[in-house]
């Protein structure tokens, strides 16, 4: 029996949540929880994790896992929240230290501050199988964009964070800390080569006027119209082609706000001395067309 998969859509940030069910046990997981922030006011919030909050409770299903698919550059994460309501060990790569070494730097955390991933419940290593009630779900390191990116993988599903976007809109970015366009295109052979009807679960869509957002494409599909990666583009295309991309792209919007909180395994920056808390942005550190 195959995971029942409820997909919620975060539109400020054209991102994904996943409620991955296993109906015979009334277990789920919670795939790239969103956090609500509004960065003209700073302001936080939890809306939209409270209807997934809501699914939960009303299908009364026991919450094991928070899982991400890498530390986000585009939303802040709602693990923790999520965590307190709900339950739920959060789960990430075991590689997620590259991504903290370089942002605590960029921060300026104290000493203290732990790179080895430590705030995070499990570090889960490439071909590791974790359970979500009767259902399995392995584990495949897919870096590329970061250096800690994973997908999650069913019998029949795949979850593949940013490593791939909708056919019509490609692939990753890689000019992040640690991205690498070569990687890149290993990790998505690597997905490209499951079985063709694989469904593949994005993390975000970012359509065209055209059309409405979707979630769901299948390996068949992307080996066929993926305008980025497809049986006519070689290897080096490809990263010839990402890295002119990469090159003219603007940093995302709550990159600064976002990673912060992401390497905290989504816990906001402890309150000051006047009981407040802050995010930091650190001024003239990351260029126009370099994130």
């Amino acid at each position: 029996m195959a995971l029942k998969i409820t997909p919620f859509y975060h539109e400020d940030t054209g991102t994904y949540t996943y409620v991955a069910a296993d109906e015979s046990t009334a277990s789920c997981a919670v795939i790239d929880p969103v956090m609500d922030y509004e960065p003209q006011s700073a302001k936080v919030g939890y809306l939209f994790i409270d209807q997934i909050i809501d699914f939960i409770r009303q299908n009364q299903l026991t919450n094991q896992w928070i899982l991400e698919t890498h530390a986000h550059a585009d939303h802040l994460s709602a693990a923790q929240y999520l965590k307190q309501q709900v339950g739920g060990k959060v789960g990430i790569g075991d590689t997620i230290g590259k991504v903290q070494k370089v942002f605590k730097h960029l921060y300026n955390e104290a000493n203290d501050f732990s790179t080895n991933g430590d705030q995070f419940d499990f570090l889960l290593s490439d071909d590791e199988t974790i359970m979500v009630g009767s259902e399995p779900l392995h584990v495949l390191h897919t870096p590329g964009h970061t250096p800690a990116c994973v997908s999650y993988v069913t019998q029949n599903a795949a979850f593949v964070g940013d490593t791939l976007f909708a056919p019509d809109v490609g692939t990753a970015r890689t000019d992040f800390p640690g991205g690498d366009a070569e990687t890149l295109y290993t990790s998505i052979q690597k997905l490209l080569s499951l079985p063709e009807e694989t469904a593949l679960y994005l993390c975000h869509d970012y359509p065209p006027p055209t059309r409405m957002p979707t979630y769901r494409t299948t390996v068949a599909e992307q080996k066929k119209l993926n305008i980025h990666v497809n049986a006519d583009i070689s290897k080096e295309q490809f990263i010839q082609m990402r890295r002119e991309r990469d090159a003219q792209l603007q940093s995302p919007r709550l990159l600064l706000p976002s990673l912060q909180v992401n390497i905290r395994a989504g816990e906001l920056p402890e309150a000051e001395s006047n009981g407040v808390r802050y995010l930091k942005i650190p001024l003239n550190q990351i260029g126009a067309n370099h994130d």
